[in-house]
């Protein structure tokens, strides 16, 4: 594999930055529903990460289609779009517009909570952001070291 063939991993950068962006958004929803587990009336809140991965994977699919400002391929614009659950921004940023989760268990001071779910959705958000800030810091030491001639 040639040094053009590794450096072509940078089209991911955009990916893994809207990624890592997302989880670090809704790393603050969940924290916001863990503080408050305990305060009477309060209603969980959360985003649903599989309807961004599925608007993340239609972006990538318009990308490598040219039909976001791109040449076509792996590089360029990655047009995310606006769905009811995330607003995207100027330059990326995302904000969340989280919706009262169900399914939860309603205690008696009508605080709608699920510690046990609410970890579980801590821990996964918490492994996404972590998988995608290494593959992130991975592609740009390749770039990195491609710029510096170190790549062999």
């Amino acid at each position: 594999m040639g040094m053009i063939d590794q450096l072509d991993t940078a089209g991911a950068l955009p990916v893994l930055d809207a990624a890592i962006r997302f989880a670090g958004a809704r790393h603050t929803v969940i924290a916001h529903n863990i503080a408050n587990l305990e305060t009477p009336g309060f209603q969980p809140r959360d985003v649903d990460p599989h309807a961004f991965q599925s608007e993340l994977a239609e972006a990538i699919d318009r990308r490598r289609q040219g039909e976001t400002g791109s040449i076509g391929g792996t590089h360029g614009e990655l047009g995310l779009e606006t769905t009811r659950e995330v607003e995207v921004g100027a330059g990326g940023r995302l904000r969340l517009n989280p919706r009262t989760s169900s399914g939860n268990i309603l205690f008696h001071d009508r605080n709608n909570r699920d510690l046990e779910r609410t970890m579980q959705s801590l821990v996964e958000n918490a492994s996404v952001f972590r998988v995608a800030t290494d593959l992130y810091r991975n592609r740009t030491t390749l770039l990195r070291d491609a710029m510096a001639e170190r790549v062999g």
